[in-house]
């Protein structure tokens, strides 16, 4: 039986002991089990907080920022993976040492203003701690993928203690992740054959998309000055 095959069948290890696996190997099982639980509950801390802002901003500007939000957490499988490729010790504490992305959480806001509205609403939280932020909105990766990036930590308070525990927040537009989506697949499945040119493809379609981000921004600037009296001004800085 494989790791994964435990990460599947956790239930079934409920009572076993040294007596039917090696002891070592039920206390790995056992460790990896409950870490994916602790990240768990710290996403879902996370997703209640943007939800309550969420629900709030509704009430306050008749409106939601966030348009829907999605989360995941890696599997022991693949923790394990990721620890044998960077060279670290297969273990529950070097896991959490040196992977800040075992939970995750996606934010997908309707326009690019909102990404940092949403950012800054979320750090305000006293119990919410920024441990690095990557904006790739401003500064696009080579292949033209945007998106803001915050590493956090949150508590997670358990029975007995409380855990800072760190998560992964994606904060895009709608249209960023409509292409990160199409881009992952395609570009595995292009990787063999026609790289450079499928690698041009993708890019002139983030700069394509990119550009109509901005535009509806500017147009959604434009119905707010002409709800306020004033005559629109595009936003050109973005």
């Amino acid at each position: 039986m494989n790791i994964q095959d435990y990460t599947n069948t956790a239930y079934l290890f409920e009572g076993i002991t040294g007596d039917f696996l090696p002891a070592d190997m039920v206390k790995t099982i056992r460790s990896f089990i409950a870490t994916e639980n602790i990240y768990l509950s710290a996403s879902r801390e996370i997703v209640t907080k943007l939800e309550n802002l969420n629900n709030d901003f509704k009430y306050a500007h008749e409106r939601n920022p966030i348009h829907h939000i999605n989360t995941r957490v890696k599997t022991p499988v693949s923790i394990v993976k990721k620890l044998q490729k960077r060279g670290y010790e297969l273990t529950v504490k070097a896991a959490r040492e040196n992977l800040t992305d075992i939970a995750g959480v996606r934010v997908i806001c309707s326009y690019i203003d909102d990404i940092y509205l949403i950012r800054d609403l979320l750090l305000s939280q006293d119990d919410i701690e920024l441990i690095r932020t990557s904006d790739y909105i401003k500064n696009p990766k080579p292949n033209g993928y945007r998106s803001l990036h915050l590493i956090v930590t949150v508590p997670v308070f358990l029975t007995t203690k409380v855990e800072i525990v760190n998560v992964e927040i994606q904060i895009r537009t709608i249209a960023m992740d409509f292409w990160a989506s199409l881009e992952h697949e395609l570009a595995y499945k292009l990787a063999d054959r026609k790289r450079d040119s499928a690698f041009l493809e993708l890019k002139e379609c983030a700069d394509e998309i990119a550009d109509i981000d901005n535009r509806m921004q500017n147009l959604y600037n434009i119905t707010i000055h002409l709800e306020n009296g004033s005559p629109g001004q595009q936003n050109n800085d973005i």
